[in-house]
């Protein structure tokens, strides 16, 4: 099978993944890629996203990074819109710390390249797929 071909499964997957996120529910790229079938492939998760062939049906803001931080690159209308649409659904969101998370060891944990701002609850509003 073509690498092309391939690419097409893949998101066909995603977009199926996508659509069963619940209102006022998130998911994260790394847990969508898993539920996909391609548990290390959370980037290509964002690829697929991008182009979005189904925006009002498929509801890709439902898709945020591990730290329940929005994507900078929102196809859709950027960040705002995201948070904007995640809002409306009563997703809920925690203010941003002034200081770098730090891991138990003391050192300061990787970022992830999400938007700068308020984050999802994971606790409260991440999908239990």
């Amino acid at each position: 099978m073509g690498q092309r071909t391939e690419k097409g499964l893949f998101s066909r997957r995603v977009y199926e993944v996508v659509r069963r996120i619940p209102k006022g529910k998130v998911a994260t790229y790394g847990q969508v890629a898993a539920l996909a079938g391609a548990p290390r492939n959370a980037r290509f998760v964002g690829y697929a996203l991008h182009s979005n062939p189904e925006p009002g049906v498929i509801p890709c803001h439902r898709v945020v990074f591990r730290d329940g931080s929005l994507a900078p690159g929102f196809a859709f209308g950027g960040p705002e819109r995201q948070w904007f649409l995640l809002e409306e659904e009563g997703v809920v969101f925690i203010s941003p710390k002034g200081m770098p998370e730090l891991s138990e060891s003391g050192k300061v944990k990787d970022s992830n390249a999400g938007a700068s701002g308020l984050r999802v609850d994971l606790a409260r509003c991440q999908w239990d797929a």
